[in-house]
């Protein structure tokens, strides 16, 4: 069956998911259009195509241990120089992102891995791009704010165009599907029944 490459996260939701992935398109990064705004709970990992079932249950496992919680971004930050990274500060729900990526990446389930930097929950508004596009970045969004009550996170699978898409949905026990906000699906696009982007 060959291989995936995977990674789990927390999309955010409209109208900022759309809002922050046009502002990475404008500071040239290249790869923006098929990377939804989000907060990584497992970063890209390759697995067995064949291990997608044993994967899915155990984020459903981890899923109906969570419940909701509120998300709220602001401001800028940067990994540089260690990485070539500006991002979008989250500063409520760090403590619940830490949780669930934890359990996700836990060394009894079927996609335990180490990583490479400590985990800090973020969201990525530029990434290895010329210098003085990362310094624009992160001074045009130092004031920026947004919050939404989180139902949920989401596996995606990555194209062999490089683009991530979802392949499925797992709220909290608990949430209401309903009264989720609108989640980018992919490149632009939104889930069925979704508020259209701003422009």
């Amino acid at each position: 069956m060959g291989t995936v490459t995977l990674g789990v996260s927390i999309a955010v939701p409209e109208p900022y998911g759309s809002f922050l992935q046009k502002r990475r398109e404008g500071f040239g990064d290249p790869h923006a259009h098929g990377i939804p705004t989000h907060v990584t709970l497992l970063p890209p990992t390759e697995v067995d195509a064949s291990s997608l079932p044993a994967i899915e249950e155990h984020l459903a496992g981890v899923a109906a241990q969570g419940r909701s919680f509120r998300m709220r971004l602001s401001g800028t930050g940067t990994f540089r120089p260690l990485s070539p990274v500006v991002f979008v500060n989250v500063v409520e729900g760090s403590a619940a992102c830490a949780w669930l990526q934890k359990r996700i990446r836990d060394g009894s389930g079927p996609v335990a891995r180490e990583l490479q930097f400590p985990y800090h929950p973020h969201v990525t508004v530029a990434h290895g791009i010329a210098e003085e596009a990362m310094d624009r970045a992160y001074e045009e969004l130092a004031d920026y704010e947004a919050e939404w009550t989180t139902g949920g996170f989401a596996l995606y699978e990555q194209g062999a165009d490089g683009v991530w898409r979802l392949e499925r949905d797992f709220p909290f026990r608990g949430s209401a599907p309903s009264v989720s906000p609108a989640v980018p699906r992919q490149g632009g696009s939104l889930l069925p029944g979704a508020a259209p982007q701003i422009p």
